[in-house]
């Protein structure tokens, strides 16, 4: 009564006019009045002063009393409605402590829901609803960031944490409402259910089969691939047509891709065991696209994993979401595919990129090596040709390649041909073209920046492309199956250059790389490797002098087998080198390679720190992939030569994470490479 009563008194003060003004007024007039001397008008206007205060004050209480009644009467009925609403709302109610999760109160609804009686107050609401966190209540959410299931229906919680008067040392109490969305989350759950999923399926090696077998076995192993692909999509119910020679489309529904996950893709597995006589291995490629708003998105998702999967060699699975790529498969060694047409039509587009450019500028990854820079001066030959002079970006202290630079700057051809990244920006313009070798990543290039800055840019890179690459270029020459960019650039050379048009140097720069790559020409060689290796010959490279690019001083030797000490093997034929302290990275890689030359080891992986980063460097001559295995950790590189650099965490966090994809690695394909052995 007390509290309606004063509120009464504070809406009259806001509500009733002024009624004093009136008063005034005519006090005022009685004052006049008399200074006339008019006496009987002033007492008339004294008596009508009292009058209209007696009347004031006397309505004034009257409508101060009814305002009050009215209150505390509506007052009652809100109280009257509001205990009405929490005991007959149709929506389930609780009211619990959010401190411990005790039930305060509930309401006949949630008693029904839950199959509950009265003693449910004794219990907790996480008792009854097991998981039930009213963290998010106390973060100032009104809104439940998961949707909670009783009784086989799901519910949305609502809810707000209201204070109140000190009782038991408690002054605060949570509401919440459920909602039931059991329908709602039944349709949600089948429109995503029966989004399309679409998948093309490529025939890796068509052209080499037709042309390794006679027309009969050849169309016979078709066949059989054709039988094998159409009883993998069996029982999933989609549509599969085979819409070109070597490739099949096969859409189906979102609900069968986790058996897809569930059975590993085996239908890679499935061809690659058909047996060829005489003849390579048959393997396939698949490329998915999923999570698409539109039908034409599914299939631009599906190509582009198509050619993710290719470039990075083949025989492998690559699935396209919104959110990225993801790689399943790729064991497969890399089998040797290009062919001359497309390396003249790629040195033919270069020239006329070159031809066209205002400024060039070459720019391989951090930390070039031989391969890198040998690219780089190839190309700088194929420019000199076309009347251009082209500018190499690399920052000269951090390289690996001293030996080579110093060697070329005694050029007075190769005068200020090497730049920082810096002075490399004065020469952009609209015009200008880029040549990024040896990475196809844009977190790996000498810099973004200028990556970024330049509007032509041309790739020519032998590495798998990765789930980041760059995309949007003029001229794209990439060759996973490559032993190194320095064969490409040779086989470019064979187009675009006459044999007097290149100095011994540079010619002995590409067979560096060549070389370096291929460990003395052991690792990842074709025919092509040989056939670049002889035209460098041919056209006056010196081994002697590609061998003194390539030794280390007498400081270097010791600390690399020092390094070689530290290895310890882990499993069956992996050696693995781990030192705390800050290594030269052409030491560790040495390392790496020297550790193979040991019997039994068919992979090395060399782990050491550099400044704040810990860097594992790793090569591979057996059956084990070791870009797949440092994948996982952000690296990238080839099936036999890879490398990762790992920063924001400390050197035993990245040990233990590098053991775990190993044993991740050796437990999903070590079946399957043992069979291709």
């Amino acid at each position: 009564m007390k509290d309606s009563r004063s509120f009464a008194r504070m809406l009259w003060k806001y509500s009733e006019p002024p009624k004093y003004i009136y008063n005034v007024l005519l006090l005022i007039f009685a004052i006049i009045a008399l200074i006339f001397k008019n006496y009987y008008l002033a007492a008339a206007e004294s008596l009508a002063i009292i009058a209209l205060f007696s009347y004031t004050l006397a309505t004034a209480k009257k409508r101060k009393k009814e305002i009050a009644d009215y209150i505390e009467s509506a007052g009652f009925i809100i109280d009257s409605a509001t205990k009405d609403t929490l005991l007959h709302s149709p929506l389930p109610m609780v009211i619990f402590r959010p401190e411990n999760n005790g039930i305060v109160w509930t309401n006949s609804m949630f008693l029904d829901i839950t199959g509950q009686n009265e003693e449910i107050l004794e219990k907790r609401l996480s008792d009854i609803t097991p998981g039930f966190n009213s963290k998010w209540l106390m973060e100032g959410k009104t809104i439940c960031p998961e949707l909670k299931e009783i009784g086989g229906k799901k519910y949305q919680v609502y809810g707000r944490i209201v204070r109140t008067p000190e009782c038991d040392g408690c002054s605060f109490l949570a509401i919440v409402y459920w909602v039931d969305v059991t329908f709602f989350e039944s349709v949600r759950a089948e429109y995503i259910a029966s989004r399309p999923v679409f998948a093309i399926i490529m025939l890796d090696n068509y052209e080499e089969i037709r042309a390794s077998l006679n027309d009969s076995t050849s169309s016979g192993m078709l066949a059989v691939i054709d039988d094998i692909v159409t009883a993998w999509t069996s029982g999933r119910h989609g549509y599969i047509c085979k819409y070109d020679r070597d490739r099949y489309l096969f859409i189906f529904e979102e609900r069968m891709f986790k058996s897809l996950l569930e059975d590993k893709f085996h239908l890679l597995d499935e061809v690659r065991a058909i047996p060829v006589p005489g003849g390579i291995p048959a393997t396939i490629s698949i490329g998915i696209g999923r999570e698409a708003q539109t039908i034409e998105e599914a299939f631009s998702f599906a190509h582009r994993a198509l050619e993710m999967a290719l470039s990075r060699g083949g025989d492998q699975v690559v699935i396209k979401n919104k959110a990225g790529f993801e790689f399943y498969g790729g064991s497969s060694r890399e089998v040797e595919k290009r062919t001359k047409v497309k390396s003249r039509v790629v040195a033919n587009a270069l020239g006329e990129l070159i031809a066209n450019s205002s400024s060039i500028l070459i720019m391989g990854h951090k930390y070039p090596d031989l391969d890198s820079i040998g690219a780089a001066v190839g190309l700088c030959a194929i420019a000199r040709k076309r009347g251009k002079k082209a500018r190499i970006v690399i920052d000269q202290n951090k390289n690996f390649a001293h030996n080579l630079i110093a060697k070329m700057k005694g050029l007075p051809e190769y005068d200020g041909v090497f730049i920082d990244v810096q002075e490399a920006f004065l020469f952009i313009d609209d015009k200008t073209l880029l040549i990024v070798v040896d990475t196809n990543r844009p977190e790996q290039v000498e810099s973004e920046a200028l990556l970024r800055s330049c509007r032509h840019v041309a790739v020519i890179d032998h590495h798998r492309r990765a789930a980041s690459y760059i995309d949007e270029i003029a001229l794209n020459f990439h060759e996973p199956n490559a032993s190194s960019v320095c064969e490409l650039v040779t086989e470019l050379w064979q187009y675009l250059l006459q044999n007097s048009d290149i100095i011994r140097q540079e010619a002995e720069a590409l067979l560096a790389g060549i070389v370096m790559d291929t460990k003395n020409f052991t690792m990842r060689t074709g025919s092509r490797t040989f056939d670049a290796a002889a035209y460098l010959r041919r056209v006056g490279s010196d081994t002697s002098e590609v061998k003194k690019m390539m030794q280390n001083d007498f400081n270097g030797t010791i600390e690399k087998y020092r390094i070689i000490q530290s290895a310890k093997m882990y499993g069956n034929g992996i050696a693995i080198a781990a030192t705390e302290t800050n290594e030269d990275r052409v030491i560790a890689a040495q390392a790496s390679d020297e550790l193979l030359n040991i019997s039994g080891v068919n992979a090395s992986f060399v782990v050491f720190m550099q400044n704040d980063a810990v860097i594992i460097s790793a090569r591979s001559i057996g059956s084990i992939n070791v870009q797949m295995i440092l994948e996982k950790l952000g690296g990238g590189g080839n099936r036999s030569t890879a490398g990762a650099q790992i920063r924001g965490k400390s050197f035993g966090e990245v040990y233990k994470s590098l053991l775990n994809s190993i044993d991740a690695y050796l437990s999903e394909y070590k079946k399957t490479e043992g069979a291709k052995d």
